[in-house]
C-alpha cells in the first residue's frame, strides 16, 4: 500500500520502560533510541535520536500518575515522530488516565476523556491500544481506530490454580459485571454482584449483595484499584453475608495510591493480583502478585504490524 509504513519501532515514554523494555524484547526488536528531559520548570524535552521516516511507531506510555505529566510527554512524543515523517504511529496506552471521566455529573463539568482523545487525534496518532477501559464507551470520542484489549484471560490464567473450589466471582458494582462474568466463564465459577451508592469520588456505600456467598470463598474483580476504598467496603459488605476466607482480589491496574496498601492490608485480603499495565513500586507485600501484560501487547503488536486481526486476544 502506498505511503505505509515499511518498518517497526518501539518508543518508550518514561511512564514505564520496563514494560516498553519488555514488549520489545518479546518481539526482538530494539527500543528506538530517545532523550527525554525535564527543564527546570518542568516542561519535558525530547529528541529523536534515530531517524523514523516511513517507519511504524508503537508509542508504549500508559497515563499512570503524574497522569498529567505523561500525557503531556506521550503527546510529544508523538508530535515529534509526525514532524520526523514517521508512518503510521500507534499510542499503546495500557492504562488510560482520565477514563472515569467520561460524562458529565452536573452541567459545568468537563469530559475529559473526551478531550484526551481529541488530543491525541490532533497531535497524530493514527490508532490507540489500550487494555480494559474503565468505560467502554470512550472508544466513541475516537475517529480513529481504538482496540481496548482485556488482561482477564491473563489474570484468570494466574488465578486458576490458586482458587479453591466453590469461590465466587463478586463485581463491585453493575458496571463491571461484564467483566465478572468473563472471570467466572473461564473459572468455572457462579458471579455475585455487589449493588453500591458512591458518596464522593473516593468514598461508597454498599447497598446490597446480589447472590449467595455464604461459607464461599469470593474473588472481587475491578479494572482499577486506587485508594482502595471500593475494595475495602466489598470486603465487610461479603464478610456480613457469610463469606469465608480466602477472599482475593484482582484488577487490571494497580495504582494503588498512597495509603491504598494499608487499606487493604487492615481489611484482611489473603492475596491480591494486578497487572504491570503502570509500574508497581511497592516492594515488600507478601500478597501482592503482578502478573505482566507485555506477551499480549507484544501479540497486539505483531498482529498489527502485519495487518493481522486482533481478534484471537479476546479468547
Amino acid at each position: 500500500m502506498e505511503g505505509r509504513a515499511i518498518k517497526p519501532a518501539i518508543l518508550a515514554g518514561t511512564a514505564h520502560p520496563a514494560l516498553a523494555a519488555a514488549i520489545a524484547q518479546a518481539l526482538d526488536l530494539p527500543l528506538s533510541a530517545c532523550r527525554i528531559e525535564r527543564f527546570p520548570d518542568g516542561e519535558v524535552a525530547i529528541e529523536l535520536r534515530e531517524p523514523v521516516r516511513r517507519k511504524d511507531m508503537f508509542i508504549v506510555q500508559p497515563t499512570a500518575p503524574p497522569v498529567n505529566e505523561h500525557l503531556v510527554e506521550l503527546l510529544a512524543l508523538v508530535d515529534a515522530c509526525r514532524r520526523a515523517a514517521a508512518g503510521r504511529i500507534t499510542a499503546i496506552v495500557p492504562y488510560f488516565g482520565y477514563a472515569r471521566s467520561d460524562k458529565r455529573a452536573g452541567h459545568r463539568e468537563p469530559i475529559t476523556a473526551s478531550m484526551v482523545a481529541v488530543l491525541l487525534q490532533a497531535v497524530g496518532v493514527d490508532q490507540v491500544v489500550t487494555v480494559d477501559l474503565h468505560a467502554a464507551q470512550i472508544e466513541g470520542f475516537f475517529h480513529i481506530p481504538v482496540d481496548s484489549l482485556t488482561a482477564v484471560p491473563v489474570l484468570a490464567a494466574a488465578l486458576h490454580d490458586y482458587l479453591p473450589p466453590g469461590t465466587a466471582i463478586v463485581s463491585p458494582d453493575a458496571g463491571r459485571v461484564r467483566m465478572a462474568s468473563e472471570y467466572a466463564h473461564r473459572l468455572d465459577a457462579p458471579v455475585v454482584v455487589l449493588h453500591k451508592q458512591r458518596i464522593s469520588g473516593t468514598e461508597t456505600h454498599i447497598t446490597h449483595v446480589v447472590g449467595d456467598v455464604r461459607d464461599r470463598p469470593c474473588l472481587i474483580i475491578d479494572d482499577m484499584i486506587s485508594t482502595g476504598g471500593t475494595i475495602v467496603e466489598a470486603v465487610t459488605a461479603l464478610r456480613s453475608a457469610g463469606a469465608r476466607p480466602p477472599i482475593i482480589v484482582a484488577a487490571t491496574h494497580g495504582l494503588l495510591l498512597p495509603g491504598a496498601q494499608e487499606k487493604l492490608v487492615a481489611a484482611g485480603i489473603d492475596a491480591l493480583y494486578v497487572t504491570d499495565s503502570i509500574p508497581i513500586a511497592i516492594q515488600s507485600w507478601p500478597q501482592l502478585h503482578v502478573v505482566s501484560i507485555a506477551p499480549l501487547l507484544a501479540q497486539a503488536i505483531q498482529r498489527l504490524i502485519g495487518d493481522g486481526s486482533l481478534s484471537e486476544l479476546w479468547r
